[in-house]
């Protein structure tokens, strides 16, 4: 809860630095970072909620369980394909600078942002819908213990999200890969070393991590089970450290790679930041003053 808390603050202050400078609005990169922090701060507060509510009240009602799960896929496989539109971003304005402002403009951003959402909402708008189908419509008043394959029972399901994940995350894969490639064609063309082609490689890189960490939230399920069967007295123990390193260490590369990466956006961000600090510091004596 505590590293949550902290990201939370962090991502919030991210949102709102974006929201207060409208010459942000006005550039697809910014947009498109803007949109992963969102995503990312959702999916980790709705994961920790999931992460919680077994521990405390172990079951609940499996309605409330299906709109939390379902919010949940949704933001988690969101991830990898804005991730493959960053790097698509990355590769248009190193490899195609005269061309960049016409190919990547606003309203097109916001349309491959539509498309993704489209795209990252089929899986569990199907599961929901093969659920409706093979269950009564008494079982979503039922209270269950909140697990993706407790809650979407069928078979079928799980075959369906195999093939979902594998073309997903082979395309982003791809992506990635390709993106990268060429920016280091680039590069070794270039006369001189340019700054910004080392800067947009290093994090078609870091981009890349962010996605093998992402994948790893596919493995996680059947691999966790595993280890849980072979030791069961250390079940907590086993939940928590996949929980860290699968949920929570992947959310800390965002800020990493545009919040102090980016040379534009943290110097608003830092101003921002060293504001509020300084209302802090000026609003505690007045209120220590007033409690006297």
């Amino acid at each position: 809860m505590l590293v949550w808390l902290v990201l939370s603050v962090i991502n919030g202050s991210m949102v709102h630095t974006f929201l207060r400078h409208s010459l942000f609005y006005e550039n697809p990169r910014y947009i498109m970072f803007i949109c992963m922090v969102i995503n990312d701060a959702l999916q980790l507060s709705l994961v920790t909620a999931l992460y919680v509510v077994s521990y405390i009240f172990r079951k609940i009602h499996a309605s409330v369980c299906c709109f939390l799960i379902m919010t949940a896929v949704f933001t988690t496989r969101s991830t990898p394909l804005i991730l493959a539109g960053m790097a698509l971003e990355r590769y248009l304005s190193i490899c195609f600078p005269l061309h960049y402002n016409h190919m990547c403009t606003v309203p097109r951003t916001v349309l491959l942002i539509g498309i993704i959402l489209l795209l990252t909402a089929t899986p569990p708008l199907t599961d929901l819908f093969i659920t409706v189908v093979h269950q009564p419509v008494s079982f979503f008043n039922t209270p269950i213990f909140c697990d993706h394959p407790l809650l979407f029972r069928h078979p079928s399901i799980y075959y369906k999200n195999c093939v979902f994940d594998g073309v997903y995350l082979s395309c982003v894969a791809l992506t990635l890969l390709y993106t990268y490639c060429k920016i280091m064609l680039t590069a070794q063309a270039a006369s001189t070393g340019l700054a910004s082609v080392k800067r947009a490689r290093n994090t078609v890189l870091l981009h890349g991590l962010q996605l093998l960490l992402c994948m790893l939230a596919f493995v996680v399920p059947s691999l966790q089970a595993a280890l849980i069967s072979l030791f069961p007295h250390f079940s907590l123990e086993i939940r928590y450290v996949f929980f860290l390193v699968v949920y929570i260490i992947p959310r800390f590369l965002s800020p990493v790679i545009y919040g102090f990466r980016d040379e534009h956006f943290r110097k608003y961000w830092t101003r921002y930041l060293s504001c509020r600090g300084k209302t802090v510091s000026r609003v505690r004596p007045v209120l220590q003053k007033g409690t006297l």
